[in-house]
């Protein structure tokens, strides 16, 4: 009744059964440890934000470039505020507000993103308050570049002249005739009256739309092996119903072709 199990077409089916399902099982189990990862990073995220608070700020180009490992952490530079930009549409409590972003010309060259803090409403020159005249020693947590169009960063453009929506050195070089820190830092306390900007978590470490996508790849790939299973056990079920069926003469003979012979003209 089994012979059939012999037979090339079954040769084949079981082959790819055999290794379907080690390889779905492997991949599910990389997406799931892409899933644990990104959770660990999350849970590790947060607690060097509370540690960071307790660390001495060290000089910003000793904490370049920003990693996983430095993000978060205080700096301090010393330079001279220049142009002065705003970063609408930056929630903060569930408030609406924007950034107050003043880049900080230091002595190599290059200019610091700084964000001097957050206030509420709309953005408008008027309502920002001026930095500060002649050279400012800064202190603050040292941030990523933002990608536009991640973890709420605005990706839209036509902003009025003044404003940027996403804080980046590929974004704010466009706006200055001189070199930006590919990073950013938001003040420990806020410039002016302004609210401090809290600190955000290192790229590609909190439980985002990414994180729950890998989780989602992980159930699809185990839901596969499983399909994979059911359909063998179905097949040879099947298979062996027709062997019973044929044993019994339960399955008709095919019946000889009619031939049709041509209309005599």
């Amino acid at each position: 009744m089994y012979r059939f199990l012999l037979t090339p077409r079954w040769w084949g089916i079981n082959l790819f059964v055999l290794l379907s399902i080690p390889f779905c099982i492997v991949l599910g189990s990389w997406q799931l440890g892409r899933f644990e990862d990104r959770v660990q990073g999350h849970r590790t995220a947060s607690e060097q934000v509370v540690e960071t608070g307790r660390e001495a700020p060290r000089p910003l180009d000793e904490m370049l470039p920003v990693t996983k490992a430095t993000s978060g952490r205080p700096v301090t530079a010393t330079g001279r505020y220049d142009r002065q930009l705003l970063v609408p549409d930056r929630k903060l409590d569930d408030r609406r507000g924007f950034y107050v972003l003043t880049l900080l010309r230091t002595d190599s060259g290059e200019a610091l993103p700084v964000v001097r803090g957050w206030l509420p409403g709309t953005a408008g020159a008027v309502n920002a308050p001026a930095p500060p005249r002649g050279e400012v020693t800064v202190t603050g947590a040292l941030q990523a570049s933002e990608t536009p169009g991640d973890n709420g960063v605005s990706a839209r453009g036509g902003l009025p002249a003044g404003q940027t929506a996403a804080i980046s050195a590929a974004s704010l070089v466009n706006l200055v005739s001189y070199d930006v820190y590919d990073a950013w830092v938001t003040l420990a306390e806020g410039d002016t009256g302004m609210r401090a900007v809290p600190v955000a978590a290192p790229p590609d470490s909190g439980l985002d739309l990414k994180a729950f996508q890998n989780l989602g790849y992980t159930a699809e790939w185990f839901a596969f092996v499983g399909f994979v299973i059911f359909m063998w056990f179905r097949l040879l079920r099947r298979e062996i119903e027709l062997a019973r069926d044929m044993e019994l003469g339960l399955v008709p003979d095919e019946e000889e072709p009619v031939t049709v012979e041509p209309a005599a003209r």
